[in-house]
């Protein structure tokens, strides 16, 4: 049985770990060829790499930061040259840190914005001419319970994810019909080196926290469909229930 994203190509930004690593390798399970970009991790977006390449794909490793134009324009550059074609965008890359709001610095706040929500509008612009040329284009962004809950020391983040949330919606009807695009808002996801957040689980419905593969799950889901765009799942446990 032919796999079903077979023939297509996914960038993945930010591949080299956690959750951006999981969506790599459960696209390429799903049989597409995967260009995993890193912005500092080259050893660990090695490995991603040979993993994709151990399930008969081809994966490429790409440095760039793309909170950056120019960048992000190389990286483009450099995905055609590799594989000729971009079938799928998955906007992951990003970061995450508490700071008090009366301490948080204009540097820290543009760094945020820059990385969460600025790195998203430069990947799908830049993309925009490989995409148009693919049958069936997708773009799935990630966002964040964050964007939906107003945290006191994490203004900066929770701001740059409530932006994925709009962008995302813009992006839908600006590329409609050709291109769907939509988004996944995790909840507390958990590594196995990690301790068990037992507040997050006491808070929440289903009793539990998430992994990266209750993320890459939903992320192939929303590529495979074909009547869902401006949406954000949320992937939480049911937190934003209570």
């Amino acid at each position: 049985m032919e796999l079903p994203l077979t023939g297509q190509v996914a960038l993945v930004t930010g591949a080299a770990k956690r959750i951006g690593r999981g969506i790599a390798l459960r696209l390429a399970a799903a049989g597409a060829d995967i260009a995993v970009n890193y912005r500092e991790s080259a050893a660990e977006a090695g490995k991603v790499v040979r993993e994709i390449e151990r399930m008969g794909r081809h994966g490429v490793a790409l440095q760039a930061d793309v909170s950056h134009a120019a960048e992000v324009r190389a990286l483009f550059t450099s995905i055609e040259r590799e594989f000729s074609r971009l079938d799928i965008l998955v906007n992951n890359a990003g970061v995450f840190f508490g700071v008090p709001f009366a301490e948080l610095t204009e540097e820290q706040w543009d760094f945020t914005l820059n990385a969460n929500l600025k790195s998203q509008y430069l990947c799908a612009q830049a993309a925009l001419p490989l995409l148009e040329k693919s049958p069936r284009p997708r773009i799935v962004n990630l966002s964040s319970i964050g964007a939906y809950q107003p945290k006191p020391d994490h203004v900066h983040y929770c701001v740059s994810k409530a932006g994925v949330v709009m962008l995302t919606r813009c992006l839908a009807r600006a590329l409609g019909p050709k291109i769907a695009v939509n988004s996944v808002a995790p909840g507390k996801i958990q590594f196995p080196e990690e301790e068990i957040d037992q507040g997050y689980i006491r808070r929440t419905p289903l009793a539990k926290v998430g992994s990266g593969d209750d993320i890459a799950e939903t992320v192939l889901f929303l590529i495979q469909s074909e009547f869902i765009t401006g949406q954000t799942i949320l992937v939480d446990g049911g937190r934003m229930l209570t």
